[in-house]
Order: C-alpha cells, then sequence, then structure tokens
C-alpha cells in the first residue's frame, strides 16, 4: 500500500524564509503561487513578457521576474512550463543559478525521468503534483480543502528533501486532502499510459468509433453524437463520483447488463496486448523520444494529425450541437 501523507506530517516552517520561484503562469502556475503565497510562503514569478499570463501575474500583484533572476534569488525552483519547453528553459535560464543547497521541483516527472534536465547533484529535486486542474487546486484551498498530490523524491543532498516536499504540498493545499508518495519513474510512466490508452487516446478513439458506426448504418448524425459523445459526461461523472460498479447501481439495468455483457467485445485481449506494447513504449524510453524529435523538428505529423482530426464529422455535429446548449456557456 502506497505511503500517504497528511496535515500533521508537514511543517510549513521548513521552507519559509526560502524564497519559491514559480517559472510558468499557467493555470497550474498560478494556482500553486497563489496558494503558496496565501501560506505565508515568499514567491516570486516568471513568465514571458507582453503575454496574457504575465500580465495576470502583475494583476494579481506579483512582481514578474526573468526565469534567470527568479531562480537566482530563490532557493527553491518551480518549473510548471510545458512539458517540451522546459529542458530549454532550464538549461538557459535555469541551471546556471543551480547553486548547492537550493531545491529543484516539478509537477511531472518527464524532464526528470527521460534525463532532458539533468540537474547537479549538490541539489534537491523532488516532485508535488497535484492530481486536479489548477483551477481545483486554487478553488479546493480557498474552501479550506485540499486536492490530493504526488509526492516523490529524485536527488536529496540535503537529506531534507521530503521535508521540503511536504512542506511545498502543505503550502498548495494538498496535505489536506493526502499526499500519497511514489517516484519519477512511476509517476511518469503511468501519467503517459493513462493519457495515451485510456482518458485521452483511448477515449476520443471510442467516441469516433462509436459515432461512425451508427452514422454509416443511417443513423443521424446528432443522434450519434448524443449517444457517443455528449451523454459520455454523465457516465463519466457517476465514476469519478463512485467507481465503476457504483455507476453500475445508478443507471438503467438495460444499460448495466449491456456494460457487463458485451464491454468486453469491445475491449478485446488484442486491445489490452496493444495496451501493453504502448506501456513497453512508454517504459523503454520510444515515445518520449519521439516526441522530443517531433518538437525538434517543428511538429509536423502533429499539426497535420491534429487538423485532420479537427476536421471528423463528430467536430462539426458537435459544434452545432453545443451551440443550441446556452449552459455550455
Amino acid at each position: 500500500m502506497a505511503k500517504i501523507y497528511y496535515d500533521k506530517d508537514a511543517n510549513l516552517d521548513i521552507i519559509k524564509g526560502t524564497k519559491i520561484a514559480i517559472i510558468g503562469y499557467g493555470i497550474q502556475g498560478r494556482s500553486q503561487a497563489l496558494n503558496l503565497r496565501d501560506s505565508g510562503l515568499t514567491v516570486l514569478v516568471s513568465e514571458l513578457p507582453n503575454t496574457e499570463n504575465h500580465r495576470q501575474a502583475v494583476s494579481d500583484g506579483f512582481n514578474v521576474l526573468s526565469a534567470e533572476d527568479a531562480s537566482k534569488e530563490a532557493g527553491i525552483i518551480q518549473i510548471l512550463t510545458q512539458d517540451h519547453v522546459q529542458a530549454a528553459v532550464y538549461k538557459k535560464a535555469i541551471e546556471p543559478n543551480m547553486t548547492k543547497g537550493k531545491a529543484l521541483v516539478f509537477s511531472h516527472g518527464f524532464n526528470i525521468h527521460f534525463k532532458q534536465i539533468v540537474p547537479p547533484k549538490n541539489v534537491d529535486v523532488f516532485m508535488v503534483a497535484p492530481k486536479g486542474p489548477g483551477a481545483l487546486v486554487r478553488q479546493m484551498y480557498e474552501e479550506g480543502k485540499g486536492v490530493p498530490c504526488l509526492v516523490a523524491i529524485y536527488k536529496n543532498p540535503s537529506g531534507k528533501a521530503m521535508d521540503k516536499a511536504l512542506a511545498y504540498a502543505k503550502g498548495i493545499g494538498g496535505t489536506r486532502a493526502g499526499v500519497i508518495e511514489t517516484t519519477f519513474k512511476e509517476e511518469t510512466e503511468t501519467d503517459l499510459f493513462g493519457e495515451q490508452a485510456v482518458l485521452c487516446g483511448g477515449a476520443s478513439e471510442l467516441i469516433k468509433a462509436g459515432f461512425d458506426t451508427l452514422v454509416e448504418a443511417g443513423y443521424q448524425p446528432e443522434i450519434a453524437y448524443f449517444e457517443c459523445l455528449h451523454e459520455l459526461k454523465l457516465i463519466t461523472d457517476l465514476i469519478y463520483r463512485y467507481g465503476i460498479t457504483g455507476m453500475r447501481k445508478r443507471v438503467s439495468d438495460t444499460a448495466e447488463y449491456g456494460d457487463i455483457s458485451r464491454g468486453k467485445r469491445v475491449i478485446t485481449e488484442k486491445t489490452r496486448k496493444e495496451m501493453r506494447k504502448m506501456l513497453k513504449e512508454i517504459r523503454n524510453g520510444k515515445f518520449a523520444k519521439e516526441w522530443i524529435k517531433e518538437n525538434e523538428d517543428g511538429r509536423p505529423n502533429y499539426n497535420r494529425i491534429t487538423k485532420e482530426e479537427a476536421e471528423h464529422p463528430v467536430e462539426k455535429v458537435g459544434r452545432e450541437l453545443r451551440a443550441m446548449m446556452p449552459w455550455m456557456e
């Protein structure tokens, strides 16, 4: 069983007085920065000038610095830019300022695990990863609650990396809900697999396959959209709240029987074999190398495929139907 830490296990005093640099003021960066500041910690923010995120940071009362200046001043540096730019930002702006005794923080392990960022041996490296979007991290904090987090230690020359990590997690509200101990390897590989096989890749392909099957059989695209995409939220909300068994208890008996008697005809042993192959490609670094090269080459495949996907009939029908739904606003 995983080890879980709570408020009683964390001491904010460990990092009070230490400047914390948040590199990247996107949705997650903004939420973490605001929560840390509201917890009484000293926060520096770095964001590109003349951007919406920069303007938001100024509006929120931060004196926005360059990544170089923020990482030079701070004792704890949290990198919250997108995965594919983290290595370049680190190499150019942060690495020269990673002096002995500092700490480097991540909320996703991609660049550490796949060695795109190689920190010096004399700095602590840890992860605090909220398992929820930034807006929810902020909302729960303001309500006196928290979003569960993952915590992992990669380097611990100070001997206090876990203490710092738990203090940081407490600062963003994570220890109110619970902080689960993991490793950079486990977090990175499971996160990528979940995105590819289930949450994004698997779900979107399942939706399109269902939609296409109904339309090819002569059913109206609008009806196919409702049955294969729109109503998915009803089911995922139930699963999110009650688990799979709980969802089944809250749908009709007809729906439940169709689930338990037909689901395995969609997700077959062949599908599971392909999932295992995908996981192998994540674990051996094949996917990471492919994604890194894709960005280095200017994203030719990414741009082509995303354009093709955006033209799928389910997208056209969806735009028209969502325009009929005022609650979507």
